[in-house]
């Protein structure tokens, strides 16, 4: 009925089954990738034409995970799927920012790339198998994609690279790096470690770069059997060579504008040659192909000069980190916070202080999990003195929070260490370049300023490249047009013992490892100046966490009391926490997190709490309060939830003839223990104490013959 065209290798001892031919068969590419057990469709489709008049190219990438690949049942009210989780929308820029770079400027058809999860092993991550599906498909679909391209992830595990580590594996390992590119080098870089070294780093990416050869291999393989013919590029328009000449004539114009340090100032120059441009021009040519001429013609000019000179737009040499002011406690009310200016980039960064309660429960294919540690960056459109959509997070919001969010974390403190959930917030208040480096170097500041103990301080910084032929120019801490007319995007983090985190996206086809070395080595002079600059305002954290911030007491219980402290449906943690102000977090280990805003009212809780689960001594003074009386006495609460009977030969010296002679319900009396029935139950006195002054009477009597004698 249908031929089916399938590739299998042995990948670093795991099976790797390319499949092409039974399923999706209307999309123009369509490959079931299978690493393990874990099965991963992947389609690919693009449009016949562009429409008319777009000047970009429409790639979509959509990553979605079916609840059925790990034999769930969504939850929700619906029971389906919704909107993407975080998780997923990482996986789709994961993909996309390898692919992208290898199309052909010339191709604005609308291209959509969607992997879905079919099933999942618990042991091999599907955003592997989804990458190397996806380049599988555009490779097989004919449409123009300079590729095939593979990923893989690496771990370092006692002291040796991991191929593709198990889930399991990844709880031992130092490092996650998931790396992607062609036969000829290196597309997309993107990791957390444990402040390993610049060497161990770039070894894993060598390592990974080789691991993938085989794959790009097999994908050929399958691609020679199956693939679609290639579609025909457009041609390039004949105006092309007529708008170039006018356009050479705007060569001194740009260069000026782009010497001019001040960004606003910088593009209101450049706006003004562009709109010179655009009249010499006229009307009587396409606006699209005219605006793209123009960009080419700034990224020659910006890009030249820096070759040939080595002076950037700013006036700074390639590896000059712009002026940095750093301010810790910048806002008066939070728990930390920090103010990190670099150049015309800044971050406010806010840390608040929560508890168990507070903690971010996340649902995945491989079960539900809880971080007490999160990072939330926000770009609003002022940052960059544009008026545009203010809502939830996107894509690019979602990635750059996620990536300094690996960079902070290798240095937090321990759950034990630190009982806190802790919650960062960054508002990019200006923009040009590497705002993602800033809310690191910020968000460091921020954590210290509210008491967390950070190992160490952790900093950031992006270096870019332009690279001409076999000219190049490494940049350390790149402006925002160097980002955009540069080839790389390296962005590398960390403290002065080694990387916590890299990402990097190249806009080439690949890059050398000479080019990744002198990267890593020129980030790491600027990642150790930064720290620097970073220690005027702070150096370690505050030992005094702020006055608004909750107070956490940690106390242990025996198992068998956790009962006694929640009480019949909650009853009692309900009353102590109402009574006293304070959050009370339990855990099946017998754990209890006591958390308050004032001392009082976690001190206040805490005895509660330690009244409940002690047990009553022999001899010992209680306060407590009647909550029955019978004929033969009165029953006393004391000591948390428990009574003892104080029989009504104990309520008084003498004859008593009825109880409430003595003491009524409601009443607060001191108490002693004087024994234990045969049962346990408590025989309480209350004759033997001062009710006045808590005074043991019955000690005061032995001490008294004592004297005597």
């Amino acid at each position: 009925m249908f031929k089916i065209f399938r590739k299998e290798l042995d990948w670093g001892g795991t099976p790797l089954v390319l499949e092409s031919g039974k399923v999706a068969r209307q999309a123009d590419g369509a490959v079931m990738v299978t690493l393990g057990e874990t099965t991963v469709l992947c389609t690919a489709v693009a449009a016949q034409q562009a429409k008319p008049g777009q000047d970009f190219f429409p790639l979509t990438v959509n990553y979605q995970e079916k609840a059925f690949a790990a034999g769930k049942i969504p939850g929700g009210f619906f029971k389906r799927e919704g909107r993407p989780s975080e998780n997923e929308t990482l996986v789709c820029r994961l993909i996309d920012r390898p692919i992208r770079p290898l199309f052909p400027k010339s191709f604005k058809c609308e291209t959509q790339v969607i992997c879905t999860v079919l099933a999942h092993d618990m042991e091999n991550n599907p955003d592997i198998a989804a990458m190397i599906g996806a380049s599988a498909a555009l490779t097989l679909s004919g449409v123009p994609f300079f590729g095939p391209i593979a990923g893989a992830r690496i771990g370092w595990i006692n002291d040796e690279y991991v191929l593709n580590p198990t889930v399991e594996q990844m709880e031992d390992s130092d490092l996650d790096l998931v790396m992607a590119g062609t036969l000829e080098g290196v597309l997309m870089v993107e990791s957390e470690a444990q402040e390993l070294s610049e060497e161990i780093m770039l070894g894993a990416v060598n390592f990974g770069h080789d691991a993938i050869k085989p794959v790009i291999e097999a994908i050929i393989d399958i691609a020679e059997s199956c693939a679609k013919e290639p579609r025909d590029l457009p041609e390039e328009p004949a105006e092309t060579v007529t708008i170039s000449d006018i356009l050479k004539g705007f060569e001194g114009a740009f260069e000026a504008a782009y010497k001019i340090a001040d960004k606003a100032e910088r593009q209101a120059a450049v706006g003004a040659v562009r709109s010179e441009a655009k009249e010499k021009i006229g009307d009587e040519y396409d606006a699209v192909l005219v605006g793209g001429l123009i960009k080419g013609l700034e990224a020659d000019v910006v890009r030249g000069a820096i070759l040939k000179t080595g002076v950037r737009i700013d006036g700074r040499d390639t590896k000059t980190v712009r002026a940095i002011v750093s301010e810790a406690g910048f806002l008066p009310r939070a728990h930390g916070s920090a103010l990190f200016t670099r150049g015309e980039t800044q971050a406010m960064v806010v840390a608040t202080l929560g508890t168990g309660q507070d903690e971010q429960i996340i649902d995945s294919l491989v079960g539900e999990g809880r971080s007490n540690f999160m990072l939330h960056y926000n770009f609003p459109p002022y940052s960059v003195g544009e008026a545009g959509r203010v809502g939830s997070p996107g894509r690019r919001e979602i990635g750059h929070g996620k990536l300094a969010w690996r960079a902070i974390r290798p240095l937090m403190p321990t759950k034990e260490e630190f009982p806190y959930t802790v919650r960062l917030v960054s508002e990019i208040t200006e923009s040009n370049g590497s705002s993602s480096m800033a809310t690191v170097c910020g968000g460091s500041l921020a954590l210290m300023d509210s008491g967390v103990p950070l190992a160490r301080p952790v900093a950031g910084i992006a270096m870019g490249l332009i690279k001409e032929g076999d000219d190049f120019a490494v940049l350390s801490d790149i402006l925002g047009d160097e980002d955009h007319l540069g080839d790389m995007d390296f962005k590398v983090a960390g403290s002065d013992a080694g990387i916590t985190s890299l990402q990097m996206d190249i806009k080439i086809t690949s890059i050398t490892p000479e080019i990744m070395q002198i990267a890593l080595d020129q980030a790491r002079d600027g990642r150790i100046h930064i720290l620097g600059e970073m220690s005027k305002a702070l150096t370690a954290a505050r030992e005094v966490l702020a006055d608004s911030a909750p107070k956490i007491t940690t106390l242990n219980i025996p198992v068998d009391k956790i009962r006694d402290i929640i009480g019949p449906g909650g009853k009692i943690i309900r009353e102590i926490c109402e009574t006293t102000g304070a959050k009370i977090d339990i855990e099946d280990d017998g754990t209890v997190k006591v958390a308050a805003v004032t001392g009082a009212s976690g001190e206040a809780a805490v005895a509660r709490i330690r009244d409940i689960v002690a047990e009553p001594e022999l001899g010992v003074i209680y306060d407590g309060k009647v909550v029955k009386t019978v004929d033969f006495g009165a029953f006393v609460n004391f000591l948390g939830a428990k009574d003892g009977l104080v029989h009504i030969s104990e309520l008084q010296n003498g004859r008593t003839e009825k109880t409430t002679d003595i003491c009524k319900e409601g009443d607060i009396v001191k108490v002693k223990v004087i024994g234990f029935d045969d049962r346990g139950k408590v025989k309480l006195s209350m004759k033997r104490v001062d009710q006045e002054t808590g005074a043991d009477l019955e000690a005061a009597e032995i001490d008294a013959e004592a004297d005597a004698e």
